[in-house]
């Protein structure tokens, strides 16, 4: 065979105590197959001459070798490539994205099963390592990377959180079409306000001048805000479909910094229809959480124990304890007489009557023995216009159930929603908003049934697993008052 230019494979052999360079060099081979870095490190093909694109993690020159490490963003761990000193190009350097090409082969070390001999090397992209605010071998904190949030990506840290993010979203949708849910695409732009809170961003053109007919009604001809929940649009699927949910992105004008806070987030919601009972909703819940969590547990077991190793150490311990136990039930009345008997000296009232505070749904969990805990059958007047009138005495309870996890306090919320046509007429009547919701006791008129429903927020969820503290943390780009970045 004559020899060529066109292509060349590096081996290592064994010279005294240090490794030396061969190149053998043939024509007519194949195109590279190209494969992603997670592909490239499960391959059982060695001999394969393969391309990868990605960045480099890491970089050490030897007199005659060139080591690289590789991530494409398929995975936590990275690629080792071995180049000859050769193929040390202009501009390689931690940081800089890369086109490399080479034979797949067995790998001498322990650590690895496989390594890329590469035969070809070209940069891409080109990175400062002095100006790139991520140091080589340096491990950043969560607090840190966040002031990069157009940079934070490339971390470790931040895109195994990202991969679990999606893996987490995919086994959330699974969960749901398995269970003959049907996926609905309720607005963003509303013009309700189902939680009653006020706590609304109001949509109006920007840069345009109002026509003389909008100068009194507004593009919408009536008030339009970004959406907090989907719940009333999935109530009117509701009337089609047993099951419907939805997920999507909400928003929030809170005015808040806390580490619980955002301004927009993501929520799941799910309605179920033909159904009188806060058990068949709380089931719902428990299972989407186990499935979940099982899911990503499994899908992405190197990333989660990043975060259960090096960010929440015992996380992983607790998880478990959660997924192979039932979680626990009471009622707000016992869980106010669990605060009153408390010898902690809690900021917000305990009294009957008062909502649940961030520090109370904490102790309750941890006074359950950590454990997910359900507490329902909240005061009547704690809740919504739409949550069903449980009709008891002396206490007045509406039947409404929130799921409190460990570290993170209220994961879900939901009720049963008052399906009495007269009930709602008289509670719509002493709010005022009897005729903005027309159409909401329309549905009670048409072919009405018994539903109820529960929304439960993705970051929190994130959280949980993964014990992160900051809700800042768990999300792409964060919004929250007096910060858009990007």
């Amino acid at each position: 065979m004559l020899l060529g230019k066109s292509a060349c494979v590096l081996t290592r052999r064994a010279c005294t105590s240090r490794a030396v360079v061969t190149v053998r060099r043939y024509c007519c081979q194949k195109s590279p197959q190209k494969l992603r870095v997670t592909e490239a490190l499960s391959s059982q093909e060695l001999g394969a001459n393969i391309k990868i694109k990605g960045w480099v993690r890491s970089i050490r020159s030897q007199k005659e070798l060139l080591f690289l490490h590789v991530n494409d963003g398929s995975s936590l761990q990275s690629l080792q490539v071995v180049a000859s000193s050769e193929l040390n190009v202009r501009g390689l350097t931690y940081g800089s994205a890369v086109e490399i090409s080479g034979d797949l082969v067995k790998s001498p070390h322990k650590k690895q099963n496989v390594e890329l001999q590469a035969t070809h090397i070209q940069v891409v992209g080109e990175c400062n390592p002095v100006d790139f605010p991520f140091k080589i071998k340096e491990r950043h904190g969560l607090e840190y990377i966040r002031q990069f949030p157009h940079l934070r990506c490339r971390t470790n840290t931040f895109s195994s959180l990202l991969r679990i993010r999606s893996e987490a979203t995919s086994a959330i949708q699974s969960f749901f079409k398995e269970n003959n849910f049907v996926h609905i695409h309720t607005p963003v732009i509303t013009s309700n306000d189902c939680e009653g809170a006020g706590e609304l961003f109001q949509v109006e053109p920007a840069g345009r001048e109002e026509s003389p007919d909008e100068e009194n009604t507004g593009f919408f001809d009536v008030p339009a805000f970004l959406t907090v929940s989907g719940q009333l649009h999935l109530e009117v699927m509701a009337g089609a479909f047993p099951r419907v949910y939805t997920f999507g992105p909400t928003f929030r004008a809170e005015n808040s910094q806390s580490r619980r806070h955002l301004a927009e987030f993501y929520m799941v919601e799910a309605e179920i229809s033909f159904t009188q009972s806060l058990e068949d909703l709380m089931m719902v819940m428990e299972n989407l959480f186990k499935s979940a969590t099982e899911c990503v547990l499994a899908r992405c077991p190197e990333d989660v124990e990043l975060f259960h190793k090096y960010v929440a150490p015992g996380t992983r311990e607790s998880l478990d304890v959660m997924l192979k136990n039932r979680f626990k039930v009471i009622t707000y009345t016992e869980a106010i007489d669990i605060l009153n008997c408390s010898s902690q000296n809690f900021a917000f009232k305990t009294e009957w009557g008062c909502d649940l505070q961030t520090e109370h749904e904490k102790y309750l969990v941890k006074h359950c023995g950590n454990m997910p805990l359900f507490v329902i059958n909240y005061p009547y007047d704690l809740k919504p216009f739409y949550a069903r009138d449980n009709e008891d005495q002396p206490c007045h309870t509406a039947a409404a159930v929130d799921l409190l996890v460990p570290g993170v306090g209220e994961l879900c919320g939901g009720t049963l929603r008052e399906e009495r046509l007269e009930l709602l007429r008289a509670r719509l009547a002493h709010a005022g908003l009897e005729d903005a919701y027309q159409w909401y006791l329309e549905l009670r008129k048409f072919g009405s049934v018994p539903h109820g429903g529960f929304g439960m927020g993705f970051e929190r969820y994130l959280q949980c697993i993964l014990g992160v503290e900051n809700i800042k943390d768990v999300i792409p780009f964060p919004r929250f008052s007096h910060s858009c970045v990007l």
